[in-house]
């Protein structure tokens, strides 16, 4: 059954001209490349009873922690096949799990699909709640070098208040 699945999940990313690595047996590392967030990468793993679906979003928030995990929270009740988590340390991640009997190409692009939507539309509102003042310090330090703003732009509003 593993080799079926394993099957099942190397057509699904071929067909969807995805970027991804293999590992180990049963594991795919997945490159979902975005807008906001350049990329996602997301690990699938064929587990006894379930694929296992975990992306890497950011890291634990420099600031307004409680607003950051309760905006996290509210978005996970619209949330199809993965939800945002917080690991030990406090750094969100978007895991799911798929039962193996549900385990479809068209599910598996369902799911990458909702990964990536929620990975790169959530992004930089997630940066603007945890990570103003780093924001702020990194346009200044910018500015100062002359250096490019062009990956800072989508902050712009965050200067100017």
């Amino acid at each position: 059954m593993r080799a079926d699945l394993e099957g099942v999940v190397e057509s699904a990313l071929t067909s969807a001209e995805l970027s991804y690595e293999r590992p180990r047996p049963g594991a795919f590392l997945v490159r979902l490349p975005g807008q906001h967030k350049l990329a996602t990468l997301t690990w699938l793993v064929i587990g006894d009873q379930a694929l296992n679906v975990e992306a890497f979003f950011c890291r634990q928030p420099d600031e307004n922690d409680g607003e950051f995990y309760r905006w996290l929270l509210h978005k996970n009740g619209s949330m199809y096949g993965v939800h945002f988590a917080v690991d030990a340390v406090g750094d969100v991640h978007l895991v799911g799990r798929i039962p193996l009997t549900a385990v479809t190409e068209e599910e598996i692009d369902r799911v990458l699909g909702c990964v990536l939507t929620y990975s790169d539309e959530s992004f930089d509102r997630a940066l603007e709640i945890g990570f103003a003042s780093s924001i702020r310090r990194e346009w200044e330090w910018r500015v100062k070098r002359g250096e490019s703003l062009a990956n800072l732009q989508a902050f712009a509003r965050l200067i100017d208040s």
